[in-house]
C-alpha cells in the first residue's frame, strides 16, 4: 500500500507500552500511525495531521480524555473517535457517548476486537461520506448558531443546549436532525424522510432509530414526556416539530 492511500490513526494515550504496541500492530495492518502522551500534544496533533481515526485513552496528562473528545467535537463532529480506557464504567460510557464518542473499549483488551473495530470505523466513515455525497433529500437543515423554543436554548456552536434536565451536550446525530426538525418546523416528517436526510439509509431500512431519538429529544425538552409539545407524533406519517 502505498503512503498516500494510508488510513491516519491518532493515538492519544500515555502509557508508552501500550501506546507502541498499538502503534506496531496498526502499522502491521497498514495504517499511518501517530501517537500522541498527552491531552494538548493529541488536540495539536490532531489540528495539524488531521487523522481519519483517533484512539483516545481518558486518564491523560495536561488534560483528560474527555476534555480532548469535546474540544474535538466542538470543531470536528464527524472524525471517529474511539475511547480505549482502564475506566470501564457506565457512568463513563455513557459520558463519552454524551461527548460524541463512536466507540468504547476498556482495557486490558483483545487485539483482534480492538482491530476489528478499528476497521469498522473507518468503514462506517467511507460508507457515510459516500452515501452522503450520493443520496439527495429535500428536506432543509437550519444553518443558525443557535435557536430557542419554550424554555430551551440550543447553541449549535458549542453542542450544548439549556433545556428541562439542565446543561446537556448534544451528540452529533442528535444535533442533525434537530436541525432538520427546525428547519422544517410545523411540517409533518417520515421516519423514511428523516432517515435519509440524517444517515443517508434508503427508505426501505426497517430501523427505530428516528423514533429513539424522538424519545431522547422528549426526555430533554418536554416538560411531560408523555405530553409533547414539540415533538409530537403523527399517526401513520411520523413526527411534526412545532411551537408558536
Amino acid at each position: 500500500m502505498e503512503d498516500v492511500e494510508k488510513k491516519r490513526i491518532l493515538v492519544i494515550e500515555d502509557e508508552a507500552h501500550i501506546a507502541q504496541g498499538i502503534k506496531l500492530n496498526l502499522s502491521l495492518q497498514g495504517y499511518d500511525v501517530t501517537v500522541s502522551s498527552d491531552g494538548i500534544t493529541g488536540i495539536e496533533q490532531w489540528r495539524t495531521w488531521s487523522p481519519d481515526l483517533i484512539v483516545l485513552d481518558i486518564m491523560l496528562p495536561m488534560i483528560d480524555g474527555f476534555s480532548v473528545l469535546k474540544t474535538i467535537r466542538n470543531e470536528d463532529p464527524k472524525v471517529p473517535v474511539l475511547i480505549l480506557s482502564a475506566r470501564g464504567d457506565t457512568k463513563d460510557k455513557i459520558k463519552g457517548l454524551k461527548f460524541g464518542v463512536d466507540d468504547y473499549l476498556s482495557k486490558p483488551f483483545d487485539l483482534d476486537e480492538f482491530l476489528l473495530r478499528i476497521d469498522r470505523l473507518l468503514v462506517k466513515k467511507e460508507w457515510y461520506q459516500s452515501e452522503k455525497g450520493e443520496q439527495q433529500t429535500t428536506l432543509e437543515t437550519f444553518s443558525g448558531e443557535s435557536y430557542a423554543f419554550g424554555q430551551n436554548h440550543i447553541d449549535f456552536s458549542t453542542f450544548e443546549a439549556t433545556c428541562v434536565p439542565g446543561i446537556i451536550i448534544l451528540t452529533e446525530q442528535e444535533t442533525i436532525l434537530l436541525k432538520i426538525f427546525i428547519a422544517n418546523k410545523g411540517k409533518p416528517l417520515s421516519r423514511e424522510s428523516l432517515l435519509l436526510a440524517g444517515w443517508g439509509y434508503s427508505k426501505d431500512t426497517s430501523t427505530r432509530t428516528v423514533d429513539n431519538f424522538i424519545v431522547r429529544f422528549r426526555k430533554y425538552f418536554e416538560k411531560n414526556p408523555k405530553k409533547p409539545e414539540f415533538f409530537k407524533s403523527r399517526r401513520s406519517v411520523g413526527y411534526i416539530f412545532d411551537h408558536p
